[in-house]
Protein backbone atom coordinates (compact mmCIF):
# COMPACT_ATOMS: atom_id res chain seq x y z
CA UNK A 1 0.00 0.00 0.00
CA UNK A 2 1.44 3.35 -1.04
CA UNK A 3 1.50 6.57 0.96
CA UNK A 4 -1.53 8.00 -0.87
CA UNK A 5 -3.55 4.86 -0.15
CA UNK A 6 -2.41 4.84 3.49
CA UNK A 7 -3.50 8.47 3.87
CA UNK A 8 -6.89 7.63 2.35
CA UNK A 9 -7.40 4.73 4.77
CA UNK A 10 -6.43 6.88 7.77
CA UNK A 11 -8.76 9.64 6.61
CA UNK A 12 -11.59 7.15 6.09
CA UNK A 13 -10.91 5.64 9.51
CA UNK A 14 -11.51 9.03 11.08
CA UNK A 15 -14.58 9.75 8.95
CA UNK A 16 -16.26 6.37 8.41
CA UNK A 17 -19.02 6.90 11.00
CA UNK A 18 -19.75 10.57 10.20
CA UNK A 19 -23.05 9.44 8.67
CA UNK A 20 -24.43 8.97 12.18
CA UNK A 21 -24.39 12.75 12.69
CA UNK A 22 -27.94 14.12 12.65
CA UNK A 23 -26.87 17.01 10.40
CA UNK A 24 -25.84 14.64 7.58
CA UNK A 25 -28.50 11.98 8.03
CA UNK A 26 -30.62 11.44 4.93
CA UNK A 27 -31.26 7.74 4.25
CA UNK A 28 -30.70 6.65 7.85
CA UNK A 29 -27.96 4.29 6.65
CA UNK A 30 -24.76 5.84 7.95
CA UNK A 31 -22.32 4.51 5.31
CA UNK A 32 -24.31 6.12 2.48
CA UNK A 33 -25.08 9.29 4.42
CA UNK A 34 -21.42 9.58 5.39
CA UNK A 35 -20.22 8.95 1.84
CA UNK A 36 -22.50 11.68 0.50
CA UNK A 37 -21.15 14.07 3.13
CA UNK A 38 -17.45 13.35 2.51
CA UNK A 39 -18.00 13.51 -1.26
CA UNK A 40 -19.74 16.87 -0.92
CA UNK A 41 -16.91 18.10 1.30
CA UNK A 42 -14.41 17.33 -1.47
CA UNK A 43 -12.62 14.27 -0.14
CA UNK A 44 -11.01 11.91 -2.63
CA UNK A 45 -12.99 9.24 -4.44
CA UNK A 46 -11.04 6.59 -2.50
CA UNK A 47 -12.09 8.06 0.86
CA UNK A 48 -15.70 8.33 -0.33
CA UNK A 49 -15.67 4.69 -1.46
CA UNK A 50 -14.17 3.47 1.81
CA UNK A 51 -16.76 5.35 3.87
CA UNK A 52 -19.58 4.00 1.68
CA UNK A 53 -18.49 0.36 1.84
CA UNK A 54 -16.90 0.10 5.29
CA UNK A 55 -17.34 -2.87 7.61
CA UNK A 56 -19.88 -4.93 5.73
CA UNK A 57 -22.00 -2.08 4.40
CA UNK A 58 -23.09 -4.24 1.45
CA UNK A 59 -24.73 -6.70 3.85
CA UNK A 60 -26.63 -3.98 5.68
CA UNK A 61 -27.58 -2.19 2.45
CA UNK A 62 -29.16 -5.47 1.31
CA UNK A 63 -31.10 -5.71 4.59
CA UNK A 64 -32.34 -2.15 4.22
CA UNK A 65 -33.17 -2.35 0.51
CA UNK A 66 -30.47 0.20 -0.29
CA UNK A 67 -28.19 -1.77 -2.61
CA UNK A 68 -29.01 0.54 -5.53
CA UNK A 69 -28.16 3.60 -3.44
CA UNK A 70 -24.88 2.03 -2.34
CA UNK A 71 -24.05 1.06 -5.93
CA UNK A 72 -23.99 4.76 -6.82
CA UNK A 73 -20.55 4.73 -5.17
CA UNK A 74 -17.60 2.92 -6.69
CA UNK A 75 -16.43 0.01 -4.55
CA UNK A 76 -12.93 0.51 -3.11
CA UNK A 77 -10.04 -1.88 -3.56
CA UNK A 78 -10.40 -4.97 -1.40
CA UNK A 79 -6.98 -4.37 0.20
CA UNK A 80 -7.89 -0.87 1.39
CA UNK A 81 -11.32 -2.01 2.54
CA UNK A 82 -9.74 -4.90 4.47
CA UNK A 83 -7.40 -2.47 6.26
CA UNK A 84 -10.27 -0.16 7.21
CA UNK A 85 -12.43 -3.10 8.30
CA UNK A 86 -9.60 -4.42 10.45
CA UNK A 87 -9.12 -1.02 12.07
CA UNK A 88 -12.85 -0.69 12.74
CA UNK A 89 -13.15 -4.21 14.17
CA UNK A 90 -10.15 -3.89 16.46
CA UNK A 91 -11.25 -0.62 18.06
CA UNK A 92 -14.05 -0.42 20.62
CA UNK A 93 -16.68 2.33 20.51
CA UNK A 94 -14.62 4.01 23.25
CA UNK A 95 -11.41 3.81 21.20
CA UNK A 96 -9.75 0.94 23.05
CA UNK A 97 -8.07 -1.96 21.27
CA UNK A 98 -10.21 -5.12 21.11
CA UNK A 99 -10.12 -8.45 19.35
CA UNK A 100 -12.13 -8.48 16.12
CA UNK A 101 -14.25 -11.39 17.36
CA UNK A 102 -15.11 -9.47 20.53
CA UNK A 103 -16.06 -6.39 18.52
CA UNK A 104 -18.45 -8.41 16.35
CA UNK A 105 -20.00 -9.87 19.52
CA UNK A 106 -20.30 -6.37 20.99
CA UNK A 107 -22.06 -5.04 17.87
CA UNK A 108 -24.49 -7.97 17.85
CA UNK A 109 -25.25 -7.41 21.55
CA UNK A 110 -26.30 -3.79 20.94
CA UNK A 111 -29.03 -4.63 18.44
CA UNK A 112 -32.03 -6.97 18.81
CA UNK A 113 -32.16 -10.05 16.57
CA UNK A 114 -34.63 -8.54 14.10
CA UNK A 115 -32.71 -5.29 13.63
CA UNK A 116 -31.12 -4.82 10.18
CA UNK A 117 -27.72 -4.17 11.80
CA UNK A 118 -27.90 -7.41 13.80
CA UNK A 119 -28.97 -9.42 10.77
CA UNK A 120 -26.32 -7.84 8.54
CA UNK A 121 -23.44 -8.24 10.98
CA UNK A 122 -24.53 -11.80 11.70
CA UNK A 123 -24.32 -12.59 7.99
CA UNK A 124 -21.19 -10.52 7.41
CA UNK A 125 -19.21 -11.78 10.41
CA UNK A 126 -17.26 -14.51 8.58
CA UNK A 127 -16.14 -12.14 5.81
CA UNK A 128 -15.41 -9.32 8.26
CA UNK A 129 -13.28 -11.57 10.45
CA UNK A 130 -11.54 -12.92 7.35
CA UNK A 131 -10.71 -9.35 6.30
CA UNK A 132 -9.22 -8.63 9.72
CA UNK A 133 -7.23 -11.87 9.55
CA UNK A 134 -5.89 -11.04 6.08
CA UNK A 135 -4.53 -7.76 7.38
CA UNK A 136 -3.47 -9.16 10.73
CA UNK A 137 -4.94 -7.56 13.83
CA UNK A 138 -1.52 -6.36 15.01
CA UNK A 139 -1.14 -4.38 11.76
CA UNK A 140 -4.41 -2.46 12.13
Amino acid sequence: MGAVDADAVVTAAWLHDVGYAPSVRSTGFHPIDGAVFVRDEGFSAVVVALVAYHTGAVFEARERGLLDALAEFTAPSSLLLDVLTCADLTTSPQGSPVRAEDRVTEILSRYPNGDPVHRAIGRAAPSLLAAAARVGASAC
